[in-house]
């Protein structure tokens, strides 16, 4: 599996092409914005996109869906928690930066142990509740996507809709540390980490 990133507006959110060497199939994971940009990058990389995955629902992760599932052709997955956020600007909270951000309505509804598949790849689906019910984890080849659930020596904000620290702890202590510790940590935002260094230096996780 080959893994390249961008950074898209207007947020600076992490967004991920992961997709198969040989027959180049792949997925965009958390278009947030920057449409232009996205296509741009999957042109760039040869890409055949066979779905867009939404980590959660947050309108900085789900901004560009419609734009590039139409232009592609592609369906949208998230979590079946997270499913009303995609419509409601209360929940994907850009009702706070002074938009009332809508997109299409997933195409499929994900659950823990679900996996999406491209090519030759596989990646499990691992539900981590905390940063917003639905907030979920892609695991698969040595590498986590674990959109805002952890970052590089912090987590995912637990004082929005939806959102709990004590969850989003638990998530994290039992559905993440406990990977291997090699595993390459891909967060919604900032630097790209691993799991033995999260257990050993993130001080919000004890």
């Amino acid at each position: 599996m080959e893994v390249h990133k961008i950074e898209v507006m207007p947020l600076g959110t992490n967004c991920y092409f992961a997709f198969d060497e040989s027959t180049r199939e792949g997925i965009v994971i958390d278009p947030g914005g920057s449409s232009d940009l996205i296509m741009k990058k999957i042109d760039e990389l040869q890409m055949k996109v066979v779905a867009i995955v939404n980590t959660h629902g947050h309108w900085d992760h789900v901004g560009a869906n419609q734009t590039v599932s139409e232009k592609m052709g592609v369906p949208v997955y998230i979590h079946e928690d997270d499913a009303d956020y995609l419509t409601d600007p209360a929940k994907n909270i850009s009702n706070m930066m002074g938009t009332q951000s809508q997109t299409k309505a997933a195409d499929h509804l994900l659950k823990e142990g679900d996996t999406v598949t491209f090519g030759s790849c596989k990646l499990e689906v691992i539900h981590t509740p905390g940063h917003t019910p639905g907030g979920i984890c892609l695991y698969g080849h040595g590498v986590l996507f674990c959109g805002d659930t952890l970052f590089y020596r912090s987590i995912g904000r637990t004082d929005l809709p939806g959102g709990d620290f004590h969850t989003l702890i638990e998530s994290i202590k039992n559905k993440i540390f406990t990977l291997p510790g090699d595993t390459l940590v891909c967060p919604g935002h900032g630097m790209v980490t691993n799991v033995r260094d999260e257990i050993n230096g993130n001080p919000f996780v004890r």
